[in-house]
């Protein structure tokens, strides 16, 4: 069942309403319930070696998973967002999109290929969250132009530092953002999850902890590989309508790296 409060107005622009081109027999032959799922990456050059490495390593890894997962492979829809090189772009699949796109990000899971991510860059986190929800929303106006139905939308946010501006100097912008984040959550459009690797600061927990007030954690290392697999533990859970209890202990097993999604 649609899982948000939110009226469902549907976008006047005919073109961002219109498929790509390469899935519109996709869309057109599966009327499976839709679950879609953005990545919201930090690819800025604190993310340079091995932890950028890691993260292209644990997409590649997880996307062979989620092709051999037969409960999310026609519902699941992936969707890029990356905050560093260039700026703060949209992906669909390996090919980064223009800006201002009218072309939705979002691939069906069994056709996904991820992207190859390089660092470099400032940390746009505030820009790329409200990026987010903008494709969120277009894209649940697009389904329900088609008539199929969705899950609510996840979204999981990914970095090791603080917000900063297009130059790269720290900015106290992101707490605009928080008010709208929150309203939007407590609506039920979408759920965040906030997750902060590598060397990230207390300072840097807080915004994280501001924008998810239940889905945050401050990780040791760059467990991407666990954290994608714990998404996809919780896009089963929503598939099954699982209550919020059940997100909140699959995510809390996964803080303490254990393999909720086993249990």
């Amino acid at each position: 069942m649609r899982d948000d409060t939110h009226p469902r107005t549907v976008l006047n622009n005919p073109q961002a309403a219109a498929m790509p081109q390469q899935y519109a027999d996709i869309e057109i032959e599966n009327n499976a319930q839709r679950l879609p799922l953005v990545l919201c990456l930090d690819t800025s050059h604190s993310m340079s070696g091995a932890p950028i490495a890691s993260l292209n390593e644990a997409l590649r890894a997880w996307t062979r998973e989620l092709h051999d997962d037969v409960a999310l492979s026609y519902s699941v829809e992936v969707a890029v967002l990356t905050f560093g090189d260039n700026g703060v772009n949209a992906w669909q699949g390996p090919t980064v999109l223009p800006p201002n796109s009218p072309v939705s990000p979002f691939v069906p899971a069994h056709r996904f290929q991820p992207p190859q991510l390089r660092a470099a860059g400032v940390t746009q986190m505030a820009e790329a969250l409200e990026l987010a929800m903008q494709v969120v929303a277009a894209r649940k106006a697009e389904l329900r132009q088609l008539g199929l139905q969705y899950y609510r939308p996840q979204v999981c946010l990914v970095t090791d530092g603080l917000p900063t501006d297009a130059t790269g100097h720290l900015s106290d912008s992101w707490q605009q953002v928080v008010p709208v984040v929150t309203e939007a959550q407590q609506a039920r459009r979408f759920r965040l999850y906030a997750i902060g690797v590598g060397s990230i600061t207390d300072r840097g927990e807080a915004v994280l902890r501001a924008f998810a007030p239940t889905f945050n954690a401050r990780l040791q290392g760059f467990p991407f590989r666990e954290l994608l697999q714990m998404m996809s533990a919780s896009a089963n859970a929503e598939q099954r309508g699982a209550g919020d209890e059940v997100f909140e202990k699959i995510f809390s097993q996964f803080k303490t790296q254990r393999p909720a999604w086993e249990a």
